[in-house]
């Protein structure tokens, strides 16, 4: 463990944009899948919005809303794990329900823990018993939950789901979240214990989202480097509603490429389909490590183009900007595009650009080298010690301007984490917001961090009121 120079109870506590600490672990091997499955319109992503304790699944008061499997990261007492929202499972299903049904049993396979959900309100039913013998099939660590149980009255009916044989029911509220801290609790308990961390073992396929504003070439870039046709390619806008995974070979390596919806609206101002599209683009990209945003080269970068880019940054994503239909631009659009690109892409000069067609495979080999390099300054940690160097050397060549009478000082710094590389800058007051830009701007000009967010926070000392202990300083 680092040793700091300083005590850092003197520092008020500083969160990053994720939720976690400075201080926090970090996340060790693959993380445990838990899948939530149960008939249509039992709360399943109700329950998942709780066990994830923010509101991203989406929910309504119909059945089918949910029709793919969609993880999501979700951590409790700790312990970090992926939970896995399915559509509503029913035997004998056809046509749009039967894929939804085999979804959902895939979830099932897939998963170490499954979180079986049952309306307390209504009791068991003829498909929740099916639903227990394709569960049984699996062997598969099965919960049992009895949700809506809103009151204790409701609590004592689910008793009656003993009687499905999975053991106890957990009666909870998803909505209201009554119960679900024991629901979470057996959880973990059912899961398999966390794996060594081995240096140097093997890890699974990098996971990359092709996103982009529709009609951009994401499904043809798909097609182009997996060899064949894995997604659906059409000249009207919108022909990708559900985010695509495929595996391919780039390069020598096999990727997982998710190819997604084109975000056309702002998710707050989309409905209907396009609006659940939206969602379930912007868990792909919370799902991947890197994002390809594909811009088209023949078009003007447009303000959905920027909202895409805002997208992955603020997911905390490694980011690659693959300007495509390059075969289309002539030697104007040439002047033209490279005033767009100071002028509209000027806040994130750091991201990775290479130009493409998907169409004519130019340049596509460029992409893999392109997407390793950024995953490459996600993950990059920067030793203690010579970061403290160099922001020693930094702080006396240009130290903070003075406010007030004083100057705050930088005392020392960490890297906090990666993925993407957070940083806390431990310092005697406040820094100004553009001091703190500064000192960014040079630490990606001193170590890199090409194609990936950094994040900067500051940890003031502790101002001690009347009363306090410490020393007076005269």
């Amino acid at each position: 463990m680092t040793e700091f120079p300083v005590d850092l109870s003197e520092f008020d506590d500083v969160t990053f944009s994720d939720g976690t600490s400075p201080d926090g672990d970090e996340p060790a091997g693959p993380q445990p899948i838990v899948a939530v499955v149960g008939r249509p319109n039992v709360g399943k992503s109700t329950l998942v919005n709780r066990i994830i304790g923010r509101r991203q699944a989406v929910v309504e008061d119909v059945p089918g809303v949910t029709r793919d499997r969609v993880p999501y990261d979700a951590n409790w007492n700790g312990r970090r794990f992926t939970v896995v929202d399915t559509g509503g499972w029913e035997p004998d299903a056809k046509d749009r329900a039967a894929a939804i049904a085999a979804q959902a049993e895939i979830a099932v396979q897939t998963a170490d823990v499954v979180v079986f959900v049952v309306d307390a309100t209504i009791g068991s039913t003829d498909i929740d018993e099916k639903a227990v013998r394709m569960l049984r099939r699996s062997a598969k660590p099965v919960i049992l939950v009895a949700n809506k149980a809103d009151n204790q009255a409701i609590e004592l009916e689910a008793t009656s789901l003993w009687g499905l044989g999975l053991g106890e029911p957990h009666p909870i509220s998803a909505l209201h979240g009554r119960g679900s801290g024991d629901l979470l609790d057996a959880i973990l308990e059912a899961m398999p214990p966390a794996p060594p961390i081995i240096e140097g073992a093997p890890r699974g396929p990098r996971r990359v989202a092709l996103v982009g504003r529709p009609n951009v070439g994401k499904s043809s870039l798909l097609n182009r480097v997996a060899r064949e046709e894995r997604a659906v390619v059409d000249s009207v806008a919108g022909t990708t509603v559900d985010p695509v995974d495929s595996l391919v070979e780039m390069d020598g390596e096999i990727w997982q490429f998710v190819d997604t919806a084109g975000l056309r609206k702002r998710v707050n101002q989309a409905s209907g389909t396009e609006y659940y599209a939206s969602l379930r683009t912007a868990g792909a990209v919370e799902a991947a490590e890197v994002g390809v945003v594909l811009l088209d080269a023949a078009e003007p970068i447009s303000e959905q183009d920027q909202r895409v880019l805002s997208q992955v940054v603020e997911a905390g994503r490694a980011l690659v900007i693959a300007f495509n239909k390059w075969d289309l631009v002539d030697a104007d659009r040439r002047f033209y595009l490279d005033k767009e690109i100071d002028r509209e892409l000027k806040r994130i000069p750091w991201a990775i650009r290479v130009n493409i067609s998907a169409k004519t495979g130019r340049a596509v080999d460029k992409l893999a080298p392109a997407i390793r390099r950024a995953l490459a300054s996600w993950e990059q940690r920067i030793p203690t010690g010579a970061l403290n160097q160099w922001l020693t050397a930094l702080t006396q060549a240009t130290p903070h301007p003075v406010r007030g009478g004083r100057a705050p000082r930088v005392l020392f710094a960490t890297q906090a984490g990666v993925a993407p590389p957070r940083f806390v800058l431990f310092t005697t007051a406040p820094l100004d917001a553009g001091y703190q830009r500064f000192v960014e701007r040079k630490l990606r000009e001193e170590f890199g961090f090409e194609g990936s967010p950094v994040e900067v926070s500051v940890r003031p000392r502790k101002k001690l009121g009347p009363g306090g202990r410490g020393k007076a300083h005269g």
